[in-house]
């Protein structure tokens, strides 16, 4: 439970006579605060697998942000052959103990506790990186995924990994950090559990109770490590289709051989009484298919909080505290959990990745100021590609070591500009919003009939509706700051100039790119979105961009009754897309009966005499030419500048509308200025208005150059 102290040092729970969890400490003795965590997530390591200045700045912000525990280190390595797939700490030598003393420090300083999480990817991870040692595994069973063909252990294998265990574990302790979790679902402790992956008839296979051998050896020399005062637990798994609060939520690939959530609870109850650990982290689902781990981590297509009840059955059966994350999202759900006694503490780790002061902003009454995650899961899509974990519309995280501000602060004695900002999606509202909170008066001009952008588009596609989330915390910002937002209101040079302005920000987007095909049936998904009406019965939709637009698009309408094709030239539907949504779509599509056909080119569009659209598509291998007669074709190629205004504007601008990158890109970055011999208003263009990207691009772009104004 929450402390009423106003100290800013948490508190920590005993369990027997060793500390178990930490807690938030209350600002005042009614406000009703959840016990929240931040869970291991981020890929911001060094070179090497150290926890670097970049990755002690990300986790101390959290602790900044009012944050009780911040958990780090997902899926640190403890072996060699245990090597860093997506960006792991390294915690295989002593080299990583001043690092953790250095993150120790760092988040200590702010009142608040950090943990780390150890494993053994077993399966889990690639032959072909960092040493290229072989993988192991209980069983020579591949894992998917990742596609290595793992060597069976032996007693030797066995031994060593357990040491190595032990060995990390005790780095963790010299480091200063607070404790551990053990992870165990979907790696190599896991895979000894499961009848799938362990085909053992050694004293590790076989019963229940041979099969948790190997876990409870890995603890046991933890504890002779780091002694029974150290804090220790283990992320486990129940079954995700446990008393599932929602139907429609489909779950791929339960299989016979699976652990049922009666033998995890039994796995469980094996540990609790060995007195080894201090807490459980229950997560749900197994994660060998990229399938299976789109239910495991749900992106905004699947309900809130959909294993709450799966964590919630090891908390009536167990003394020991529980924690929960997955996609607990809004304070409210956590206050739940927590209240009702169906957890100890509640994970917002998406939620502190979109947000790292969530706990302030509650603490000061600013709770409608936190910014959402919109569950759109950019951050671990990234991830399972190797790149960072960043936020789709906090572009500050992960980016504290470059300067990058989660808090605003007014300009030092500069005097207040004339800002005019020229749209109002993404890019538009977040360059008006730091704007804003740098003190300057700020006029925007959009020319539609509400703020949001292409984001208002988007969200009209089935499950994607919580994309306007991004929108709405944006323009609700941008009104509570006083800036004066003109809707309907599409601007000109002239109507520019006489807002007499110190800086004019140009974020009027693009628009669709067909491709050069015109006629009666060809269409854009922008059309199709806002008219679907004006769609025929038959479709045939060209994707040449491979991310969200083009499949959100055939969902939606073979939901309506269409026939639909989707047709790209890449080697597969939605290329471009993260292990979050992809599988998502592709469940969709193929449950709706649309036909997906890769590695073909659109090369023509013809009207035929019936009103109908003759397609000629060539094979991008075969040089082959096919063709297709349909009602309505639909081409997806991203979008093509809107740049009138900013050309007409550049000969007034004392900048030429160009950035000085040295400055920007400089740490600290500098203002940007004035061309030599020139005077007038800087000018510059931000998000689609320069290229089509993204909505993280888009926000990153204003929030860099306008921080600096």
């Amino acid at each position: 439970s929450s402390s009423s102290s106003s100290s800013s040092r948490p508190t920590n729970i005993f369990i027997g006579d060793r500390p178990a969890a930490a807690t938030i400490p209350t600002a005042q003795p009614h406000a009703a605060e959840p016990d929240l965590l931040n869970e291991p997530r981020a890929k911001f390591v060094d070179p090497g697998g150290m926890p670097g200045e970049r990755y002690q700045r990300y986790h101390e912000e959290k602790a900044k942000g009012g944050l009780a525990l911040t958990m780090f280190g997902g899926s640190s390595t403890v072996s060699p052959d245990s090597p860093s797939a997506f960006g792991q700490i390294n915690c295989t030598n002593d080299a990583v103990i001043p690092y953790f003393q250095g993150l120790a420090d760092a988040v200590h300083r702010h009142g608040a506790l950090t943990m780390i999480q150890l494993t053994h990817l077993g399966w889990r991870t690639a032959d072909d990186v960092a040493d290229w040692l072989p993988v192991v595994a209980p069983s020579r069973v591949r894992e998917r995924a990742h596609r290595s063909f793992p060597v069976e252990m032996d007693q030797q294998d066995i031994d060593r990994v357990v040491n190595d265990f032990g060995l990390a574990a005790k780095r963790v302790q010299l480091g200063g950090l607070d404790g551990l979790e053990v992870f165990a679902g979907g790696h190599l402790i896991d895979s000894f559990w499961s009848r799938r992956s362990n085909l053992r008839t050694d004293k590790y296979g076989g019963s229940l109770a041979n099969r948790v051998r190997f876990a409870l050896e890995v603890l046991e020399e933890i504890r002779r490590q780091v002694g029974p005062d150290f804090v220790v637990g283990m992320r486990i798994q129940g079954k995700a289709s446990h008393k599932l609060k929602d139907p429609g939520w489909k779950l791929p690939g339960d299989s016979e051989d699976d652990l049922s959530h009666e033998e995890c609870l039994e796995i469980a109850a094996i540990i609790a009484n060995s007195g080894m650990v201090d807490f459980f982290n229950v997560n749900a689902g197994t994660i060998e298919t990229d399938n299976k781990l789109a239910t495991c981590i749900p992106s905004m297509y699947g309900p809130l909080a959909p294993h709450l009840e799966v964590a919630a059955s090891f908390k009536r059966e167990f003394k020991l505290p529980v924690l929960h994350a997955t996609r607990i999202i809004d304070l409210s759900t956590a206050r739940r959990a927590v209240k009702e006694g169906l957890l100890d503490m509640a994970g917002m780790t998406r939620a502190h990745i979109a947000d790292p002061h969530i706990v302030n902003k509650l603490r000061s009454g600013q709770e409608d100021r936190i910014r959402p995650c919109v569950g759109a899961g950019y951050c671990l899509d990234r991830i399972y590609v190797g790149q960072d974990a960043l936020c789709l519309h906090n572009a500050a995280n992960g980016r504290e070591h470059q300067g990058m501000p989660h808090v605003i602060t007014p300009a030092d004695g500069a005097r207040q500009k004339r800002v005019v900002v020229i749209g109002g999606g993404p890019a538009g509202l977040e360059a008006a919003r730091v704007c804003a909170l740098r003190g300057h008066r700020v006029s925007l001009f959009e020319a539609a009939k509400e703020l949001g952008g292409q984001v208002r588009l988007a969200q009209r596609a089935t499950w994607r509706r919580d994309l306007g989330g991004v929108a709405d915390w944006l323009a609700d910002e941008v009104n509570k700051l006083g800036v004066e937002v003109h809707l309907n209101s599409y601007v000109e040079e002239e109507e520019v100039l006489q807002e007499s302005p110190d800086i004019v920000i140009v974020a009027t987007g693009g628009v669709p790119d067909t491709l050069g095909f015109e006629g009666p049936g060809v269409r854009s998904v922008w059309d199709v979105l806002s008219e679907p009406g004006s769609v025929g019965q038959e479709v045939l939709i060209f994707d040449d961009h491979g991310k969200q637009q083009a499949p959100s698009c055939a969902e939606q309408l073979a939901r309506s009754g269409k026939s639909v094709e989707l047709v790209t030239a890449d080697r597969m539907v939605a290329q471009g897309m993260g292990a979050l949504n992809w599988p998502i779509f592709l469940r969709n599509l193929y449950g709706l009966g649309v036909t997906l056909t890769p590695d073909l080119n659109l090369e023509a569009v013809e009207s035929t005499d019936s009103g109908r659209c003759k397609v000629v598509l060539r094979n991008e291998y075969s040089g082959l030419a096919v063709e297709r007669e349909v009602d309505t074709v639909i081409i997806e190629h991203g979008t093509v500048p809107c740049t009138e205004v900013f050309d007409n504007l550049r000969p007034s601008s004392s900048n030429d509308g160009k950035v000085d990158l040295p400055s920007l890109l400089s740490t600290p970055s500098r203002a940007q200025g004035a061309l030599p011999g020139r005077e007038g208003f800087l000018l510059f263009r931000v998000g689609d208005a320069v290229s089509c990207r993204n909505i993280h691009a888009a926000i990153y772009d204003s929030l860099r150059l306008c921080k600096d104004f």
